[in-house]
């Protein structure tokens, strides 16, 4: 698949006027960032990232639930004023890619951003712990895959967080080449997608 040459289009759902002027401050330059209600967010299928910034944890947690309905490609990045792990468990469990506390710094927001576009999640170490442990733990192989060294370089860039383009910028190799690593290192571990990829590497680094 050919790298992605236009800015990611993001929706934001934020009754906050000055919230959204400061989305619009921190990634206008590098998203195309419009502010719309969730109703017309359902009748538009052009957005890649819908950014919600609900009041209530329930409404947050109703609005996820319908937008992932109604649009299951569409990326969702929760905003709120939150810190507890448990709250955001539940806004992650409930199909949200994302996480960010209205304390972000900008780096932390185009971060999120281009993380959740490569596929992965963006939220605290804790809750992805916690997200494990509810998963339950997996029946043990008899035998560990094998990875090179270059394969552990990728696993260990890719836990911390880290885009394709940051990964591929971090070992000196394009992101082609970057692709192709974690397709191989997700049929090593036997999973079908870069989260749980990332999943399965926090829990092993953590068994360490």
């Amino acid at each position: 698949m050919p790298e992605r040459t236009t800015p990611p289009r993001i929706a934001m759902v934020a009754s906050d006027t000055l919230r959204v002027a400061g989305l619009h401050e921190l990634i206008g330059g590098t998203a195309d960032v419009h502010h719309i209600t969730a109703p017309e967010l359902l009748r538009s299928p052009d957005f890649d990232i819908a950014v919600l910034d609900e009041p209530s944890e329930d409404l947050l947690l109703a609005t996820i639930t319908t937008l992932r309905r109604a649009r299951s490609s569409l990326r969702i990045i929760a905003l709120g004023a939150n810190a507890d792990p448990e709250v955001i468990q539940r806004v992650i469990a409930s199909g949200a890619k994302g996480y960010l506390n209205y304390t972000a710094t900008a780096q932390e927001v185009q971060m999120c951003i281009t993380v959740v576009m490569d596929g992965s999640v963006w939220a605290p170490r804790k809750v992805l712990a916690r997200l494990l442990d509810k998963a339950g733990p997996e029946p043990r192989r008899h035998s560990e895959p094998y990875f090179t060294p270059r394969e552990r370089e990728v696993l260990n860039l890719l836990a911390e967080g880290n885009s394709n383009r940051e990964i591929g910028d971090a070992l000196g190799i394009d992101i082609a080449t970057v692709k192709a690593h974690v397709s191989r290192l997700m049929r090593k571990v036997g999973v079908d997608n870069r989260v749980a990829l990332t999943l399965k590497t926090l829990e092993n680094n953590r068994q360490k």
